[in-house]
C-alpha cells in the first residue's frame, strides 16, 4: 500500500485525538434536532437514509483504521460489513436494510470512537497510521457536509451547530477579472503535504498559457440577467447534453429560485426568503453554469488554470516556484480568511473575505462555494490505486466534472488548494457556483 512517502509527517497523538473527538461530535450535531420522522427520508438519489450515513460514518473508522491497522481484528458490528460498505450495498437498497434503530446507530458510533480514541491513548501513530486517521476524519466532514446539503433538499430547518446566517451581506459585490501570467506550473498535490488523496497524486508540470480570471464568484445579480434575457428557453447557449438536462428537468431558473413580487426568492433550508443580490449563484449544475458562459461570452476556467490561480505567486516574468496550500498562504484558515466550518450557515457575499485573496487577487477561491471547472475528473499521469479507499476515485473517473475549494458548510480539513473534488454535471443539490475566465 504505497500512500507514503518518507516525507509525510507524523501528528501528536493528542491532536489526532481531538480530530476524531471534533468529526465526531460535529457529525452527531448534523442530526441531533432532527426527530425519527425525519430520518426516515424518501428514497431518492441524491440523499441517503441519515441512519444509514451515520453509520457508514463509523463502519469507515472501523474497515479503513482498526481493521487495517489489526488485520485480525473482527468487525465491530456483526453483518455490519453488510450494511454499510457503500460499494457492496446499492444505493436504492438503503432503504431496505434491517439497519440498528436510532439508539443502536449511536451506540456502534460511540464504540467505533471509543476503540479510535483507545488506540490513540495506547500508542504513538507512526506516518501511516497518522494517515489513515487523517482519512478517516476527513470522510466523516465530507458526510458532515452532506448531511447539510440534505437538509437543504429535504427543506429541514438549518442545522443548529452552524453560526449565525445575519450580518453577512455587507461586503457587495466584486467585478473584474485579473491576469494570471503562463508558464509551467505544478498541478496536484507535493509530497510533502501534510494530506492528500490518491487523485491529486501527484504535482506534476503542466503548461498553461496567461489568461485573465474573474476576481468573484458569478453573483445572483448577474446569474438573473442570463435569466431575464431568456438564457433557459435559449437552445443555442446549451450544450447537446445540457439541453437534454433543462428539457428533462423542465429548469427555467436555479431549483431553489421563484419568483415574489418584489423580485426573486430562493428557499434557503425550511424559508423561502429575498435572494441576496450579491452572494454567489448557487445549486448550480455545470450545464447551468456553461450556458451561462456561453451567454456572457466567457468561459469556465479549467482545473489547471483554477489551481494555477489559486496557489501559485507571481514572479518576474511570470509565476514564480513556490506554490501555497491556501490561496492566502499555508497558515490553516482562519474565520476571517474564509467562509468555511458552516460558520454562517450560508453564503456571504462574493466581495467578502478580502484576507483570503490568493496571490492574483482573486477571491474565496476557498470557502462560500464549491467553484465547476471545465475539466472532467481524470487521473493524473502515472495514478495507479495505492489508496487504502480504492473506491474513492476510480469508479468515477471521466463521469464527472472537478470542482475546487469547498463551500460554507466544509470543514476545513477538507478545503484546500489541490483538493479535487467531483460530481456529475446535473447535481443541483451541492453547494457548487462557478467564477468565469475570459475567452
Amino acid at each position: 500500500m504505497e500512500i507514503l512517502t518518507d516525507k509525510h509527517i507524523e501528528m501528536p497523538a493528542a491532536q489526532l485525538a481531538a480530530m476524531v473527538e471534533d468529526a465526531y461530535n460535529r457529525t452527531l450535531a448534523c442530526v441531533a434536532d432532527l426527530d425519527d420522522e425525519q430520518l426516515t427520508v424518501p428514497l431518492a438519489e441524491i440523499v441517503n437514509p441519515f441512519r444509514w450515513e451515520l453509520g457508514h460514518c463509523a463502519f469507515f473508522y472501523d474497515i479503513f483504521l482498526l481493521r487495517v491497522l489489526d488485520v485480525t481484528r473482527q468487525p465491530m458490528l456483526e453483518n455490519g460489513d453488510n450494511l454499510y460498505n457503500s460499494f457492496a450495498v446499492d444505493h436504492d437498497d438503503r432503504w431496505y436494510l434491517d439497519m440498528p434503530d436510532r439508539q443502536g446507530t449511536l451506540d456502534y458510533m460511540e464504540r467505533v470512537k471509543d476503540d479510535v480514541l483507545e488506540g490513540l491513548v495506547s500508542s504513538q501513530p507512526n506516518a501511516k497510521e497518522t494517515y489513515l486517521h487523517q482519512l478517516a476524519v476527513i470522510h466523516s466532514d465530507m458526510h458532515c457536509e452532506a448531511f447539510t446539503y440534505m437538509r437543504q433538499t429535504l427543506g429541514y430547518a438549518e442545522p443548529e451547530f452552524g453560526g449565525m446566517s445575519t450580518n453577512r451581506n455587507e461586503a457587495g459585490p466584486l467585478p473584474g477579472d485579473v491576469d494570471v501570467p503562463g508558464g509551467s506550473f505544478k498541478l496536484g498535490a507535493d509530497p510533502s503535504t501534510p494530506f492528500a488523496f490518491d487523485n491529486e497524486k501527484w504535482a506534476h508540470d503542466v503548461e498553461v498559457a496567461p489568461f485573465k480570471i474573474a476576481r468573484a464568484t458569478v453573483s445572483n445579480t448577474e446569474f438573473a440577467e442570463f435569466i431575464d434575457a431568456g438564457g433557459y428557453l435559449a437552445r443555442d447557449l446549451w450544450s447537446p447534453q445540457g439541453w437534454i438536462w433543462r428539457t428533462k428537468s423542465g429548469a427555467l431558473h436555479p431549483i431553489y429560485w421563484q419568483r415574489g413580487d418584489g423580485g426573486w426568492l430562493h428557499r434557503h433550508f425550511n424559508k423561502i426568503v429575498p435572494l441576496e443580490p450579491h452572494e454567489p449563484a448557487v445549486h448550480i449544475t455545470w450545464y447551468e453554469a456553461e450556458a451561462y458562459c456561453t451567454w456572457a461570452k466567457r468561459r469556465l476556467p479549467n482545473e489547471s488554470e483554477w489551481e494555477l490561480a489559486a496557489s501559485a505567486e507571481p514572479s518576474e516574468g511570470g509565476i514564480g516556484d513556490n506554490k501555497r496550500r491556501y490561496p492566502w498562504g499555508d497558515e490553516e484558515p482562519e474565520p476571517d480568511l474564509a467562509n468555511l466550518n458552516a460558520g454562517l450557515n450560508g453564503c456571504a457575499d462574493v466581495g467578502a473575505f478580502a484576507a483570503g485573496d490568493s496571490a492574483f487577487g482573486c477571491r474565496q477561491m476557498i470557502g462560500n462555494v464549491w467553484e465547476w471547472t471545465a475539466s472532467p475528473f481524470y487521473p493524473y499521469p502515472g495514478y495507479v490505486i495505492d489508496f487504502p479507499y480504492k473506491e474513492y476515485s476510480a469508479p468515477w473517473f471521466g463521469y464527472r466534472k472537478v470542482l475546487k475549494g469547498g463551500s460554507w458548510a466544509t470543514p476545513q480539513r477538507f478545503a484546500y488548494n489541490t483538493l479535487r473534488n467531483f460530481f456529475q454535471p446535473y447535481r443541483s443539490d451541492i453547494y457548487a457556483g462557478f467564477r468565469t475566465c475570459a475567452l
